[in-house]
């Protein structure tokens, strides 16, 4: 299923929008580091291998919590460009419901122009978040 801005949830749109904004590459990753510094404080007791996002070079942890049918995520990485990829999916995919998360693809990335400035691992362990993000968030249906 391919997305088109208009198709993606309120959040994910809204940062798109931002990022297609930024047309200079130095300022896509400032807004990215923005991002990591946004995130809330990882407790240090997550930081374990069932957290761990696989595939990817950073280390990045995950958490995935349910709420009211909604999915509530934390998470961090040890570098911060990788810690702004996790801040930016968070906040585009924080209170959707699982089912909502599962069925959106992750072609959105094309649209904010951050695929062209992002190296070939980075781009890859956005993906590996990504998909790690959706794993847990049908994870909390089960639970």
């Amino acid at each position: 299923m391919s997305s088109t801005i208009d198709s993606l949830p309120p959040a994910l749109a809204k940062i798109v929008q931002r990022f297609q904004r930024a047309t200079d590459p130095k300022r896509r990753y400032e807004q990215l580091i923005w991002y990591g510094q946004r995130l809330h404080e990882f407790p240090e007791e997550g930081k374990i291998p069932e957290n761990k996002v696989p595939g990817c070079v950073s280390q990045v942890y995950i958490t995935a919590s349910l709420n009211s049918g909604k999915v509530i995520y934390q998470g961090d990485s040890d570098s911060q460009l990788t810690k702004g990829l996790v801040g930016l999916l968070i906040e585009g995919l924080q209170g959707l419901s699982p089912t909502e998360i599962a069925q959106l693809a992750p072609d959105f990335i094309q649209e904010t122009g951050l695929n062209v400035s992002l190296t070939p691992s980075r781009a890859n362990g956005f993906y590996n978040i990504f998909q790690t993000m959706q794993k847990k968030a049908l994870a909390c249906m089960e639970e």
